[in-house]
């Protein structure tokens, strides 16, 4: 009898739940203050854009009047609705509503129908969506020949050393990489896979399960003691904590700030640390 009843409760719930979420949805007054959240945190992205640093971008965000002002709003326009279902509802289920007001922007963004209703927005301000990879391209001039720096890509177990948020990146074949990072505050693993390989010219590379991501890093000599190192990368933004993370800029800080970090390390051993001379095309090795 326990069991069948609370079953009961919790279809009332999410019931419920999403009976909240259609309001929601409907509501222009809403719909209205949650896109002059998201204007108000993009004014603060342009912002950022002009200090350096993650510390920077996070910092104007957090600091951006209008964009508190209007998360203040959006909290209370959701309590207002909880309120409005709390009269015809138990106190359990009173409760509930009460937890997903005080989420705010984050929960309703979370209920399937304001998502459905706010992907084309995000596309439209510039934002990152589930179903648009976002693309990155960064490069950096080494002081040091073409083949130096080639030869150092590929060691790529020393990737921890100068990439950000990499903890390990394990090298199972001549082909396949695995890797552990921490992505917008999570620890995430996944395998990727070396599709074309040519010595002092490229790498390129395509996730195989995990993360979707995906990327080519080529290498232009500049003279017999400069190269130029370009990389350009595409990953899949897994909810909205990287959706905004990355609408902030900060993917892009942090790809530009391990080249960076890149260059430092060749520059300061001038010399590599190891090599692998092979070719590999079509994911095959030659």
């Amino acid at each position: 009898m326990w069991g069948r009843g609370r079953t009961v409760e919790v279809k009332e719930n999410l019931v419920d739940a999403g009976e909240l979420a259609v309001q929601l949805a409907a509501d222009k007054k809403f719909r209205e203050r949650l896109l002059a959240a998201l204007q108000h945190g993009l004014v603060a992205r342009e912002r950022a854009r002009q200090r350096l640093g993650l510390i920077a971008a996070v910092s104007r965000l957090a600091s951006d009047e209008g964009l508190r002002r209007e998360l203040g709003e959006m909290t209370r326009e959701l309590r207002a609705a909880s309120r409005r279902l709390e009269q015809k509802r138990t106190r359990r289920l009173r409760n509930s509503l009460l937890l997903l007001a005080g989420g705010g922007a984050a929960a309703a963004v979370a209920v399937a129908p304001v998502r459905r209703w706010l992907g084309p927005r995000l596309g439209r301000l510039g934002l990152p969506t589930s179903v648009r990879p976002r693309v990155i391209q960064a490069e950096v001039e080494v002081e040091a020949p073409v083949s130096t720096a080639y030869n150092q890509w590929t060691q790529f177990e020393q990737f921890p050393q100068f990439m950000e948020g990499v903890e390990e990146v394990k090298q199972l074949d001549d082909t396949r990489l695995h890797w552990v990072a921490t992505v917008a505050g999570r620890r995430a693993e996944w395998d990727a896979k070396i599709l074309e390989q040519h010595p002092d010219q490229q790498v390129s590379w395509i996730s195989e399960d995990g993360k979707k991501t995906r990327g080519t890093v080529s290498f232009e000599s500049r003279g017999s003691e400069r190269t130029l190192v370009r990389l350009s990368m595409s990953y899949q933004a897994e909810g909205i904590r990287e959706a905004l993370g990355s609408a902030a800029g900060l993917d892009s800080r942090r790809v530009n700030g391990d080249l960076q970090r890149f260059k430092e390390l060749i520059e300061s051993r001038n010399s590599e640390t190891g090599a692998w001379r092979g070719d590999i095309s079509a994911g095959t090795t030659t």
